[in-house]
C-alpha cells in the first residue's frame, strides 16, 4: 500500500485548449511537486498542480490505484470528458480513455484493467439509449505509450457488452469481486416490472430524492450478457461490488442527505437482500465503503446543533431529528455477518464525511475528510 506520508491531491478545474487531442495513449509532462508541511514536517506529494484542468479522483467506493501499484485513475478535462492516469514515481500522465464515458470509472485490482460505460450513438452521433461496457488494457497501453509506438485503438479497447436501451442503465457501475462481471443500475420503469420486497417509497427530505422503485442489473464481461439482479422500493446510488468476497454487492438508498435506511446488500444472484446497519431515526449515515471480507466503514454524522425541546427544528427540520453528536458519531466499522458496530472515533469541532479503507484488506484505514487545512491550502498557493 502507499506509505502514510504521501498526500495525493488531484487538482480541479480544465485546459480547454487541449479539448480538440481525444487520443487514446497521449502524454502529458509532469507536474509533480513535492512540499513539506510547514505545521508537521511531513512530505507533501502532489502528484498534479496546474489549475484549470478540471481534476478530480474517483468516488471513495471505487478502486483508485493501477494493480501494479504505480498509476492513479483520475477524472479530467485536460481532454474534455476523458479519463487520466499519473505516475506515481514520475508524475507523467497518459490519456486512457477515448471517446468518452460515462459514470465510475472500475480500476481492476487483479489485473491492469479498466472498465467504464460509454453511450452507444448512431450514424448522425445521437444517443440511442444504449450502453456499452467497456474495457481498457492499461499495462499494454501504458508501454505503447512510453515508447512512443500507439497502435490503433482497437489494440487496447474492448466493448464487453452493450446494455439495451429499456433496462435504463445508469453511469453507477461497480466490479465484481471475481472481476467477471459489473453491476450497474437500473432504470426506475425497468425495475418496476420485477416484484419489490416493500411498498414502494416517495421521496424523503427537502432535496425530494430517494423515491422508488430502483434496481440493480449485471453485465457478464466476457459473454455480454445484462441481466436483472434485484429491484428495491427506493432510489439506488453508489453500487460497489465487495473485493474480498466474489458474489456481494453494496448500495445505498440516495436521498442526498440522511436515508430511513442508508446501507444496504444483496448477492448477485438477488437473493438474501437486507439492511447492514440498521440505523435508527438518530443516526445520520452519510458515506460507506467496504474495507475487509466482512467489513463496512460508515460515517455517522453530528454535523447539526444540539438545540433544547424540538430537536433540529431549527436547521432542514425535513431531515428529522438526526445528525446531532447528543447520539454517537463518527466513524464506524460493521460487520456485515454479525452486524455488530465497533466506533472508531470521532473529532472535536468537526465530521468525518466520506470514508474509505486501503487495499490491504483494511489493515490501514484511510480516512477523507471534507475540509482541507487552509494551511495546506496557503502552502499549495506558494
Amino acid at each position: 500500500m502507499k506509505t502514510t506520508r504521501y498526500f495525493f491531491c488531484i487538482m480541479m478545474a480544465a485546459m480547454c485548449s487541449l479539448g480538440v487531442w481525444a487520443q487514446l495513449g497521449r502524454r502529458f509532462p509532469s507536474e509533480r511537486k513535492v512540499i513539506i508541511d510547514p505545521k508537521t514536517g511531513v512530505e507533501l506529494v502532489f502528484l498534479t498542480s496546474k489549475s484549470g484542468t478540471g481534476d478530480s479522483k474517483i468516488y471513495q467506493t471505487h478502486n483508485q490505484w493501477t494493480s501494479d501499484g504505480k498509476w492513479v485513475i483520475f477524472r479530467s478535462d485536460r481532454v474534455k470528458g476523458e479519463a487520466m492516469a499519473v505516475n506515481e514515481e514520475t508524475g507523467d500522465m497518459v490519456q486512457v480513455t477515448e471517446g468518452g464515458y460515462t459514470g465510475m470509472l472500475c480500476v481492476a485490482r487483479k489485473s491492469m484493467r479498466l472498465y467504464h460505460m460509454r453511450a452507444v450513438r448512431d450514424e448522425d452521433g445521437k444517443r440511442t439509449g444504449e450502453m456499452e461496457v467497456v474495457e481498457t488494457d492499461l499495462g499494454r497501453l501504458f508501454a505503447d505509450s512510453e515508447s512512443g509506438r500507439m497502435k490503433k485503438t482497437g489494440n487496447y479497447v474492448r466493448v464487453c457488452g452493450v446494455i439495451p436501451t429499456e433496462m435504463g442503465a445508469g453511469g453507477d457501475m461497480a466490479l465484481d469481486g471475481s472481476e467477471e462481471f459489473a453491476y450497474f443500475r437500473l432504470g426506475k420503469k425497468y425495475a418496476g416490472q420485477f416484484p419489490i420486497a416493500q411498498e414502494v417509497s416517495g421521496t424523503f427530505g427537502p432535496r425530494n430524492m430517494g423515491a422508488g422503485p430502483g434496481g440493480i442489473g449485471k453485465i457478464d464481461l466476457t459473454t455480454g450478457k445484462a441481466e436483472h439482479v434485484v429491484s428495491v422500493h427506493f432510489q439506488v446510488g453508489h453500487i460497489q461490488g465487495n473485493p474480498w468476497q466474489p458474489g456481494e454487492v453494496i448500495f445505498c438508498w440516495e436521498t442526498g442527505g440522511k436515508a430511513p435506511q442508508r446501507t444496504w446488500m444483496v448477492n448477485a444472484d438477488g437473493s438474501n437482500l437486507r439492511p447492514i446497519y440498521r440505523e435508527t431515526e438518530y443516526d445520520w449515515v452519510t458515506h460507506e465503503a467496504v474495507i475487509t471480507k466482512d467489513e463496512l466503514v460508515i460515517a455517522i454524522l453530528g454535523h447539526r446543533k444540539i438545540t433544547e425541546g424540538e430537536r433540529n427544528m431549527d436547521f432542514e427540520k425535513d431531515w428529522g431529528p438526526s445528525g446531532t453528536k447528543e447520539y454517537p458519531t463518527g466513524i464506524a466499522v460493521v460487520n456485515m455477518r454479525t452486524r455488530q458496530l465497533t466506533m472508531e472515533g470521532q473529532v472535536d469541532g468537526d465530521n468525518f464525511w466520506h470514508v474509505a479503507g486501503s487495499q490491504d484488506d483494511g489493515r490501514s484505514m484511510n480516512i477523507c475528510i471534507v475540509k482541507i487545512p487552509q494551511h495546506l491550502v496557503d502552502r499549495y498557493k506558494q
